[in-house]
């Protein structure tokens, strides 16, 4: 599976960069962590008990697949819920 965004007849946010396991993720201010993570094929959200990816499921914030950490304070957030910011650090090792 591959996501891509829709180009036309679409208004974007100011293009920013966040960071997931140290790998640079281009794009937009209004867009989810899990939107940015999918439109580049990190498909891959958290890794359960047998070290096995996890990913997107319901997207709108009930099931908690897509659970990641927030670098720097270590809060667990639902990625389909939580706004990218510009120079943000994502972990999906837990």
């Amino acid at each position: 599976m591959s996501a891509i965004r829709i180009d036309d007849d679409v208004q974007r946010g100011t293009p920013i960069r966040i960071l997931v396991d140290g790998a640079p993720i281009a794009c937009f201010e209004g867009e989810t962590i899990a939107t940015a993570m999918l439109a580049a094929d990190r498909l891959a959200f958290r890794q359960d008990t047998r070290g096995a990816g996890r990913g997107m499921f319901c997207n709108m914030g009930s099931c908690c697949e897509c659970m990641v950490t927030l670098v720097g304070s270590g809060r667990r957030v639902r990625a389909c819920l939580a706004d990218a910011r510009d120079g943000m650090e994502v972990s999906t090792r837990g």
